[in-house]
């Protein structure tokens, strides 16, 4: 395993790490297998976002004894109310939600303080100025959190983020999909013949994002790098292509800033299958050469979440509604969190008036209002 400092921090964390999603769906038995087999492995760093109790719990009991071992990612503002995750600014719920991360993980200490989840600048505005910050400091200087991280999904919000001074590193949102994006609308020049392995071909916003977080040493786990799995399965993907656990690895720790990218892992082989990612030559890790072969017709009519339909009447964030959905229907039942993230959004696609405009300049051809529909229904608003 490969390590590598996570910007000011000054943390040495493990290039694969362990995000703790998927073991919300698994009993404690369980949980630990896929714990211990990334300790055995050398992963390092466990990002641990949910508030449900019993995951706390399995997770807590499989570190008992190597907590040392570890760097954990605990989130500030993710509480448990009525059976339900519920992300929220309500101080005393957000004390209370933590000392149970606390108790449950069976630590004092969270070595990553992550503010969780601000996706909007508003909301960034009020965090950042009232008790809640507060909280966050005041947990810092006891030594409850060692360091004060942000979550978002929001290039914008992160680069606000991380000019700020207090914010010494990011969880975001990193894959193929959500990076990049035509220069031009011209779909047979949308995969140069050469791929430029830097930073070709990635949305501006993105690019800019990963150059400013890099200048300022702030470090970056990434989140959803497998994109939910989606870009495993062609028929899926919105390249029309598969790739691989590796492939997608590569991408994101090609990614200026980039230190360690969480995974979702539902057993030990797919523990294994990521971890592969060490001992691979370069042609598998090779992702640009898989997608500039991409066939031409595959991502006709799959949103890329490229944000060309812009502007939305009704201010949706369509790109932003189309990756929810997308995210959703990749698992039997769609995830709460990613449910929670859908109603947090200003507008939703139940205020799509269906006026089109966005199809028009779509560069893919995706039948959006179709879209806005399926998500209405799917989410419920």
């Amino acid at each position: 395993m490969k390590y590598r400092r996570l910007g000011k921090t000054g943390l040495y964390v493990s290039e694969i790490g362990l995000g703790g999603e998927w073991l919300e769906r698994h009993n404690a038995e369980e949980c630990k297998a896929v714990i211990d087999a990334c300790a055995e492995r050398g992963i390092n760093i466990l990002d641990c976002w949910m508030s449900e109790p019993n995951v706390r719990t399995n997770i807590g009991n499989a570190l008992v004894g190597t907590r040392d071992k570890w760097y954990i990612q605990g989130h500030i503002g993710s509480t448990w109310q009525n059976g339900q995750y519920v992300r929220t600014r309500d101080i005393k719920k957000v004390r209370a939600a933590f000392d149970d991360l606390l108790a449950r993980l069976q630590t004092d200490y969270i070595d990553l303080g992550m503010i969780h989840y601000i996706d909007d600048l508003d909301e960034w505005a009020k965090v950042t100025s009232d008790e809640f910050m507060g909280y966050v400091n005041e947990l810092k200087a006891s030594g409850k959190i060692r360091h004060i991280g942000l979550s978002t999904h929001n290039p914008a919000i992160a680069k606000i983020a991380a000019k700020s001074g207090f914010v010494e590193m990011l969880l975001f949102s990193v894959n193929p999909a959500f990076d990049m994006l035509p220069d031009i609308d011209d779909l047979d020049k949308y995969f140069a013949d050469v791929y430029d392995d830097g930073l070709g071909g990635i949305s501006p916003e993105r690019a800019e994002l990963y150059k400013l977080c890099e200048s300022l040493d702030v470090g970056m786990t990434v989140m959803k790098g497998f994109a939910g799995g989606r870009l495993f399965d062609a028929a899926r993907s919105p390249f029309g292509v598969a790739l691989t656990p590796v492939q997608c690895l590569h991408y994101c720790l090609t990614r200026p800033s980039v230190a360690s990218v969480m995974c979702g892992f539902d057993d030990v082989q797919q523990v294994i299958a990521a971890v592969a990612y060490e001992t691979a030559d370069d042609a598998q890790k090779d992702y640009a050469s898989t997608l500039a072969a991409a066939p031409r017709h595959a991502y006709s009519g799959q949103c890329t979440y490229c944000g060309h339909c812009k502007p939305c009447p009704k201010d949706i964030d369509i790109a932003m509604v189309n990756k929810l959905y997308d995210l959703a229907v990749m698992q039997p039942t769609p995830p709460q969190s990613v449910c929670e993230h859908y109603r947090a959004l200003g507008a939703t696609a139940g205020d799509c008036i269906a006026c089109g405009g966005c199809e028009t300049r779509c560069p893919f051809g995706v039948k959006i209002v179709q879209r806005m529909a399926a998500a209405k229904r799917l989410f419920g608003k």
